[in-house]
């Protein structure tokens, strides 16, 4: 049997019409399935695109979705392939998808003025791919806790990318670890109970941990340095944020950002981890909403 094709016992539903009928947001055809999505603000509002991560779906924005809507931005966020709601189609989950993706929605709702793109964790990784190969499609970019850059790899990771051993063990542990895991996005864990309670509804879907397991074999998690030199050298205007105590991606890795980008206007932000934007919208959104206004 194909590693590809694995089966996972936990995965029993078929992601078909009739489940996307009882899911928040609009479906459009990308050019490699369909993409849940969600717009809000006024139709004539500065378009924002916000770029989810590795698995999370699009609800990790919720603060953010909200504020920059009733600011009058014209705000999107949607599902990459294989999480949420979104297909998950048969492919490799590299940087070339997820670009794709992006680019594919953008014209299926008529997106056609420079946006700006804002991206957390693996989302800031896809963004900064896209504005290094659309710079004419990126007004402004956002940065939150961006992946993208090597960093050393746990043993569970290494094991994780092996052919058939990887999926053997996200079978039998994989609905444990990636639940589990979900606090660490947070400094404190404990305040964020809808966080953790809305990502399960996806992984019954078949073809969720296919895609979690390509995306992290071949998805721009660590293979981005090219991307972020080539942003560095354009006249993008950027805006990069850290929590001060991100476990995911340790907050010195910011100075390794801050070295490929040096345009970028930085904040750090105390008392946060790996979403400060979610922990602390109070002072995240307006940092944001001041930075695209210019």
């Amino acid at each position: 049997m194909a590693a590809m094709h694995y089966r996972f016992r936990s995965e029993t539903r078929i992601l078909d019409a009739e489940a996307r009928g009882l899911a928040p947001g609009q479906f459009v055809a990308g050019t490699d399935g369909l993409i849940q999505y969600e717009l809000a603000g006024p139709a004539q509002g500065q378009p924002v695109v916000l770029v989810p991560g590795f698995s999370i779906p699009y609800y990790l924005w919720d603060p953010t979705f909200k504020a920059l809507a009733e600011a009058g931005f014209h705000v999107l966020r949607y599902n990459l392939y294989g999480r949420g709601y979104s297909d998950r189609p048969d492919v490799v989950y590299d940087r070339g998808l997820f670009e794709r993706q992006l680019l594919s929605l953008l014209a299926a709702l008529q997106i056609d003025m420079p946006i700006d793109l804002v991206g957390v964790s693996m989302g800031g990784a896809i963004a900064v791919g896209f504005a290094a190969t659309y710079p004419e499609r990126v007004r402004r970019l956002g940065l939150i806790d961006p992946a993208g850059l090597p960093m050393p790899g746990s043993f569970s990771k290494r094991v994780a990318k092996a052919p058939l051993i990887g999926e053997l063990l996200m079978d039998l542990w994989g609905d444990h670890i990636l639940v589990e895991d979900i606090p660490h996005d947070f400094y404190h864990p404990g305040g964020f109970p809808e966080y953790k309670a809305q990502y399960p509804p996806q992984m019954a879907f078949i073809g969720f941990k296919r895609a979690v397991l390509s995306t992290l074999r071949h998805g721009p998690l660590e293979n981005m340095m090219d991307a972020y030199r080539r942003v560095g050298g354009q006249n993008t205007p950027v805006w990069l944020i850290w929590g001060r105590h991100d476990r995911t991606l340790p907050f010195a890795t910011s100075e390794r950002v801050r070295a490929l980008l040096p345009q970028a206007e930085f904040h750090a932000i105390e008392d946060a981890g790996h979403v400060p934007h979610y922990e602390h919208p109070e002072v995240v959104n307006p940092l944001l909403i001041d930075f695209l206004r210019r």
